[in-house]
């Protein structure tokens, strides 16, 4: 079984390259000029759609492609390279290291700090989570769950009050407790960058300050099946923060699945993990290689 569970995943994707490696007979430009348009279609951005058929042109012409079946192949080893940041693509293995998630409210980023924590405790490290989302009624609450759930201690403050506070506390605690990675929530509110930015700034001074040998990861959680919309999210994000990997949730609810392509290469960003379902584990380590043979997968 592929990661996908849903093989609707790329469903479009694939069935759109297939028609067109069906209907055109010759490997020609008309045939270049069709897979180009699938692409698009697939939501991979006209740039970063460029990009591939340039790449892809390359190989065709290095390694003697004559036939159009033999492109399939040709594309998904351009696909993988193009999302393949090296380590980058994986989170950070130096103790201690605190990870601050943002995204908006929606996008399962809650969730998602309960599951990363999950992998890492499964793979021996101690974990403690920081409820800083004080002005979302119920964050706290929600992240106390997941905690309770996978056994992580959760510190949280009121609702309301200054979330950097949340951080410097969590950020003693950790130290107290020798705790090797520290998972901070924060606030979702777009809406309002100035904050925002303000507010994630004050966060990383608390840091600088108080944990300045602490490793450090921002990690942008998008979801999926909002499609061009993840990409207005991860500019708007970029613009106030310095991420440092995308978590892709839902990629099991979305029929396209093309916007992880392209938000990986607009903004030069490694996809650390993948959401595939709903269960604890169904947040996977990404992997570029296995996720391009994915998109081609029956």
């Amino acid at each position: 079984m592929g990661i996908f569970k849903e093989k609707s995943t790329f469903a479009k994707f694939r069935e759109k390259i297939t028609n067109v490696i069906v209907g055109n007979p010759n490997l020609d430009e008309d045939f270049l000029d069709e897979l180009e348009e699938s692409l698009i279609i697939s939501d991979i951005g006209i740039d970063t759609t460029e990009k591939i058929m340039e790449q892809l042109r390359e190989r065709v012409n290095a390694r003697y492609i004559t036939k159009p079946e033999e492109v399939q192949k040709a594309l998904e080893s351009v696909i993988a390279d193009l999302v393949d940041k090296g380590e980058r693509n994986q989170l950070c293995k130096e103790n201690p290291l605190i990870i601050l998630m943002i995204g908006i409210n929606g996008g399962g980023k809650t969730t998602s700090i309960g599951k990363i924590a999950n992998l890492c405790q499964k793979s021996g490290r101690s974990v403690m989570l920081a409820a800083a989302d004080t002005f979302r009624a119920a964050a706290a609450e929600q992240l106390q769950q997941w905690g309770e759930r996978i056994g992580v201690r959760v510190i949280r403050h009121e609702e309301g009050t200054d979330p950097s506070a949340v951080i410097y506390d969590s950020i003693q605690a950790a130290k107290a407790a020798g705790t090797d990675v520290l998972i901070c929530d924060t606030a979702g509110r777009l809406q309002n960058k100035k904050n925002l930015m303000k507010e994630l700034e004050k966060m990383n001074r608390i840091i600088d300050r108080e944990y300045p040998e602490a490793h450090r990861e921002t990690l942008l959680v998008l979801d999926s099946t909002t499609g061009k919309n993840a990409v207005s999210q991860a500019q708007e994000f970029s613009e106030i923060a310095e991420i440092t990997g995308l978590v892709l949730t839902k990629l099991d609810g979305t029929a396209r699945g093309g916007i992880a392509i392209t938000v990986t290469d607009q903004f030069d960003i490694p996809i650390k993990y993948i959401g595939v379902g709903e269960g604890i584990d169904d947040l996977l380590e990404f992997d570029p290689t296995q996720f391009a043979e994915e998109i081609f997968d029956e």
